[in-house]
């Protein structure tokens, strides 16, 4: 499987913003597709995944209520649909996928992942 993100920009404060992950490869029903970011200096941070079958959403607490993720199986395509964004949503971003282990927040239990794509919020 690889994944490639894109869609990343800059942006406004207050603004929004669509990422898109693309899947080549067979994703089977059990995937779970996941968007991690990372800000410069800091640990990698989970944002967001949806299990690929059931599209059942699983946010991290500081994008909640703001972002959104979503899934489309026939596309092998996952997106995450970014509101009200803040400065402090700057990070580049990545999606990952995970064939095995479920909805999870840790970034290591997801095995593949595509390149990062870089989403500045300006003041």
């Amino acid at each position: 499987v690889q994944l490639q993100a894109s869609g990343g920009g800059l942006v406004q404060a207050g603004g929004s913003l669509r990422l898109s992950c693309t899947a080549s490869g067979r994703i089977l029903s059990s995937y779970v597709m996941g968007w991690f970011r990372q800000a410069p200096g800091k640990e990698r941070e989970f944002v967001a995944a949806i299990s690929w079958g059931a599209a059942v959403p699983y946010y991290g607490d500081a994008v909640k209520g703001r972002f959104t993720i979503s899934r489309e199986y026939a596309k092998n395509m996952a997106y995450l649909q970014m509101n009200s964004l803040k400065e402090e949503d700057t990070a580049v971003y990545y999606c990952a996928a995970d064939a095995t282990r479920g909805l999870s927040k840790w970034y290591d239990e997801y095995e593949y992942w595509g390149q990062g794509t870089l989403v500045t919020v300006s003041s």
